[in-house]
């Protein structure tokens, strides 16, 4: 594998972006290559500007070094264009990012039902409510929802995944580290611990309105069809929609009412005959049923009284959000199960975090400070851990703010 050193000194490069990079990349074999090459061979090239030679003729590698320093300090992980692992499907789009950084688990995004989920950021109660019921649905059936970070559309998406196990993608506009907008820290961290967030872009890159157009391309990119929530006649979620039309993917998009600004992006899009018109996720994976035969599971959908009180429970896109980024849905308690849940049946369908406190929990009851203390997991997860262990029916919460498991757990 090539030096990630000389990777992202190639990204670095100014005047080589998007398609001029890769035509650079494949030209030379491989980034040490491209950092070997003297004037006279990047002029044989052609195509190059002045500015972008004499940039490729800077051989610094610090700021190389300080981005790698600042991924092993925060944890992300980097993947290559020419890394086994890299996605397919992103390889073969027009202008594939020459590294993504990575936050979370690794995900084999070939063998996934991906469907990228977009829409405005001015979005109605209307527009988030559905976000979340077909990123829900979505979820339980056995698809992976792929959306940004933004408020509105995207928000109501990584919530609606949340909310019954995830895991869920995020892809940013800027690097992992820095969170916008910024009081979705705590979703951040959720989606971190049960899915990924990644980037094109390094650690300490702002967030800036010419990277998300950008960006979009990855969110398409990586999925097999892309949902429209709501959108108004311009703006990123057309912007997607033509990337995933230019990628060959599939196109979807959710109705709304006449006139209504938020909708007249989607109400065309339907219109003009360049996405399918869906009422529920049904509508979409049937699309993707014969391709995916065992990654596709019948669930029975959430019903509108649940999606409600999961939604009354998130919270509604304020200003300085107060909420943890999912459903704390307190269940009535149950009476003691005599049967025990084998562990080895169940680990599996687990997060990490999920799995560390539901053995804690097997020993007793317990609060969730003790639980923290227990498992030595910050205090946001443990917290976003209870809350999906609950929905699962793994764990019920009792009087006094204490936890316990509905079965013990056979470890044998």
């Amino acid at each position: 594998m090539s030096n990630l050193k000389h990777w992202i000194w190639l990204t670095q490069r100014k005047g080589i972006a998007g398609q001029a990079a890769v035509r650079v990349l494949d030209h030379f074999g491989s980034p040490e290559q491209v950092y070997a090459a003297d004037r006279g061979a990047l002029e044989l090239l052609g195509g190059l500007s002045e500015g972008a030679i004499r940039s490729l003729l800077d051989k610094s590698l610090g700021r190389a070094d300080q981005i790698l320093g600042d991924c092993d300090r925060l944890g992300i992980q980097l993947l290559t264009l020419q890394d086994a692992t890299y996605p397919e499907r992103l390889a073969a789009i027009h202008q594939p990012p020459l590294v993504l950084y990575w936050k979370g688990r690794q995900i084999a995004f070939d063998e996934e039902v991906a469907i990228g989920m977009v829409g405005t950021r001015d979005a109605t109660a209307y527009g988030m409510q559905t976000a979340f019921q077909l990123s829900a649905q979505l979820t339980r059936k056995g698809a992976l929802v792929i959306t940004g970070m933004a408020q509105g559309i995207d928000a109501s998406a990584v919530k609606g995944a949340l909310s019954v196990n995830g895991p869920v993608v995020c892809v940013l506009g800027g690097g992992i580290d820095r969170v916008y907008p910024w009081y979705h820290k705590e979703l951040y961290e959720d989606v971190a611990a049960v899915g990924a967030l990644i980037s094109e872009y390094p650690p300490g890159t702002d967030h800036k309105g010419e990277h998300f157009p950008v960006r979009n391309r990855i969110i398409s990119g990586l999925s097999v069809g892309v949902t429209a929530v709501e959108s108004g006649p311009r703006g990123g979620t057309l912007l997607t929609v033509g990337h995933a039309l230019d990628q060959d993917r599939e196109v979807f998009a959710v109705p709304g009412p006449i006139g209504a600004p938020s909708s007249e992006g989607t109400n065309r899009l339907i219109q003009k005959g360049e996405a399918k018109l869906i009422l529920s996720a049904d509508d979409i994976l049937c699309e993707f049923a014969a391709r995916f035969p065992a990654r596709l599971r019948q669930e029975e959908a959430l019903s509108s009284q649940a999606v409600e009180q999961r939604l009354e429970g998130m919270g509604k896109e304020p200003s300085a959000p107060k909420g943890r980024g999912v459903p704390r849905e307190k269940k009535p308690a149950a009476e003691a199960k005599e049967e025990y849940l084998r562990w080895e049946d169940c680990k599996n369908k687990l997060t990490d975090d999920q799995r560390e406190v539901l053995l804690a929990l097997n020993e007793g009851e317990l609060r969730a400070d003790d639980l923290v203390e227990r498992t030595q997991i910050p205090a946001r997860r443990v917290l976003s851990a209870l809350t999906l262990l609950q929905i699962q029916g793994y764990v019920a919460e009792e009087s006094g703010k204490r936890f316990r498991v509905m079965a013990k757990l056979k470890m044998e």
